[in-house]
């Protein structure tokens, strides 16, 4: 009777077990993490006879979790690359819309600015027309500062999202040691795994993953230790290494992360944080904010710098000029836009310092040639190791090295050098440098904030430099038809030899077709006696030919006198004028300072520099000669709304993995609730036929003792 009834316990009990655990799941089917539990059956220890061993009925051994850590991993891997594109993406964004605006981008004040100059041009004692230029140059102004404002507005969210992820993070990884430990006594106590708590762990390791990529390693007795990034330990068992936002010492406007590991705080490289929101936004900042900001302070710095040195070498309304060779009037304002000086940021502010300031624009060759620079967007690392300076382009870790700053400069800015001229030139304080002094170099980081139109011309805009400071006059006594009209007056931005005394008388030879050079009281007498060169480009095209007039001796071989555009070179200013119609032996042509005192127009009438700032808007002024100003913005613009759509197209590829991969776990482990449902009922059937065989032993037992009692 006791088996009867023995084995009838048994599975009576097996059978509530089941139902309890089944009724778990169902109850539990739309909590998070949750995997779906079974009792695991085993036979009890059966009863030897002589004839045989008898069975003893059913017990439950242990309620097993449906728990796969291959799809499990599968999930999380999958997951923590969603989330960080979906942070990049949902940053990217906002730059991409900001940027292409029709109505709030740069690109339609840069039209409109240059709009302004062509009404110049057109009317150049216009003072209204100088006021609509220097108003298109002011909204110019504020379309670079506003943007620039909303992207230094991304910054700080940016800054702000990365500390509450932080505390988020160090939330997780607080629960999860409290779990590891809850979880390591509650095993030890039954010898039996602590399902729900385990699955508790593993969902806040899932929402931990949604915020930085985690890898998990089992330490036994239940507990787990848990890597962020790329392996730096946030949870080892019960103890938690707690991570900090911080000011990066390298750039104090920059929120990183740090880790205590024990032993003071420690930065993060924040390339060995990835995955997750976390790693999003950090990625989304050094390879799209970062070059957003520094590509739109290119273009200002571009705009500001090549428009300046086509500017100063013009002349105002006043008459004032740079003064052709000689110093700058005292009232001539060279400068039409205001910028600052390349940002440097020191490792250690009270030691030597390093300033850095933008090399001066070049000129490119040929008759229409224009000014242009080289600067880039991108930041360096200047560091020196107690022997060498080092320069490093932080995008792509490109260097340059030298034993002093002077070499170093004579490097990065070097056309012909494969790894390109940068546009930058580096000065110390005279201070003695230390091993291990770092400088962090931003060129272009804050142009576009901070680029202005200079005062003095917005309050009086006749300090326009409109007008061209030298002017040619023909004889009037001249027999042929011949025109000169001067193209361009150049300066040379670094030269510090004395310039050509104007005027500058040329001649033509008796053969009529040669250049003889001499001032105006005399064929041969000019007044500053070094080299004269004079450059020749064929009105048709092809390589110029350069002829050097010494004095008194003409030209050898001599130019053509028509049909040609010539420049006047001492090594410290340019003059280049052009030739036309027929010109006949002793015709002559004068070079001259265009003010009142000569009959010149004092820009009156002139607009010949502002006809030279115009074309800028075309021409190559930026990345070594080899983009405009428009098309620099363009690039960019390009560059981020492509960026914003790999970022999107991908991130909905990654998402479809995710579906599939939470598909594949919850085929697995997830509850089905019909099927809870059908075990159910297969669960009480086992607890009916199990009752039933105790209600036969009972009634068994209850005959045998009626016999007994017969």
């Amino acid at each position: 009777m006791a088996g009867i009834f023995g084995i009838g316990v048994s599975g009576v009990q097996a059978a509530q077990m089941g139902m309890l655990v089944t009724q778990h799941n169902i109850t539990n089917s739309n909590t998070p993490g949750y995997n779906r539990q079974s009792i695991i059956q085993a036979t009890s220890l059966p009863v030897g006879f002589s004839s045989g061993f008898i069975g003893n009925g059913t017990q439950v051994s242990t309620v097993s979790r449906q728990y796969n850590s291959f799809l499990t991993d599968q999930v999380r891997q999958s997951s923590t690359e969603y989330s960080s594109l979906e942070a990049y993406f949902n940053q990217v964004q906002v730059v991409d819309d900001l940027l292409a605006d029709a109505n709030a981008g740069v690109s339609p004040a840069l039209q409109d600015f240059f709009k302004g100059l062509q009404q110049v041009s057109a009317a150049p004692s216009s003072l209204p027309a100088r006021q609509s230029m220097v108003s298109a140059a002011q909204a110019l102004v504020s379309r670079f500062q506003g943007a620039n404002q909303r992207i230094s507005d991304l910054f700080g969210q940016v800054n702000q999202q990365i500390t509450d992820s932080v505390a988020l993070i160090n939330t997780y990884g607080k629960q999860i040691a409290a779990l590891n430990q809850q979880i390591t006594i509650a095993q030890s106590a039954v010898n039996q795994p602590a399902n729900d708590l385990l699955d508790q762990r593993d969902n806040l390791i899932s929402e931990l993953n949604k915020l930085v990529k985690v890898e998990t390693i089992s330490l036994g007795q239940g507990g787990l230790e848990v890597m962020i990034g790329k392996g730096q330990v946030l949870v080892m068992g019960t103890h938690t290494n707690e991570l900090s936002a911080v000011r990066s010492s390298a750039d104090p406007t920059r929120t990183t992360i740090a880790i205590d590991l024990g032993n003071g705080k420690q930065e993060l490289p924040e390339n060995i944080i990835e995955g997750g929101q976390l790693g999003g936004l950090l990625a989304f900042r050094s390879e799209t904010l970062d070059t957003a900001v520094n590509s739109l302070g290119k273009v200002a710095a571009s705009l500001a710098l090549t428009f300046n040195a086509q500017h100063a070498t013009g002349m105002d309304l006043l008459g004032n000029s740079v003064g052709v060779g000689g110093a700058n009037d005292s009232g001539f304002i060279a400068n039409f836009f205001s910028i600052p000086n390349p940002k440097v940021i020191p490792s250690n502010p009270a030691g030597p310092q390093v300033s850095a300031t933008f090399t001066p624009p070049k000129m490119t060759s040929g008759t229409d040639g224009n000014y242009f620079t080289d600067i880039t967007n991108n930041d360096y690392r200047l560091e020196y190791n107690g022997a060498n300076f080092t320069l490093t382009r932080l995008q792509d870790g490109v260097n340059w090295s030298d034993t002093t700053l002077a070499g170093l400069n004579t490097q990065i800015n070097d056309r012909t050098d494969p790894r390109g001229a940068q546009g930058i030139t580096l000065a110390d304080n005279g201070a003695a440098y230390s091993d291990g002094d770092s400088f962090l170099i931003e060129p272009t980081r804050e142009m576009a904030k901070n680029i202005k139109v200079d005062e003095r011309i917005a309050n009086d805009v006749r300090l326009i430099a409109a007008a061209l400071p030298v002017r040619a006059s023909v004889s009037l006594t001249n027999q042929g038809t011949m025109k000169v009209s001067v193209n361009r007056v150049t300066q040379d931005l670094t030269a510090t030899a004395p310039g050509p005394a104007y005027p500058v008388k040329i001649g033509i030879s008796a053969d009529g077709a040669s250049l003889t050079l001499g001032d105006a009281g005399g064929p041969y007498g000019v007044t500053n006696p070094g080299p004269f060169q004079v450059t020749a480009y064929p009105s048709g095209g092809g390589a110029p030919t350069t002829y050097t007039l010494e004095y008194p001796a003409s030209a050898t071989p001599p130019p053509t006198a028509s049909g040609m555009t010539y420049e006047i070179w001492d090594g410290n200013s340019r003059v280049q004028f052009s030739i036309s119609g027929t010109a006949r032996p002793g015709d002559t042509f004068s070079l001259d300072m265009n003010d009142s005192s000569t009959g010149g127009k004092i820009g009156v009438s002139d607009s010949g520099n502002m006809l030279l700032l115009g074309k800028l808007q075309t021409q190559n002024t930026s990345d070594g000669a080899a983009t405009s100003y428009q098309g620099v913005y363009a690039q960019m613009v390009s560059d981020i709304g492509n960026k914003a759509r790999e970022i999107e197209v991908t991130k909905d590829a990654q998402k479809a993995l995710v579906d599939q991969a939470n598909a594949a776990r919850s085929a697995e482990s997830g509850v089905n609730r019909d099927e809870e449902a059908a075990k159910l009922l297969e669960f009480q059937q086992l607890y009916q036929a199990s009752a039933r065989s105790i209600s036969v032993g009972q009634k068994l037992f209850d005959e045998l003792l009626s016999i007994a009692r017969n």
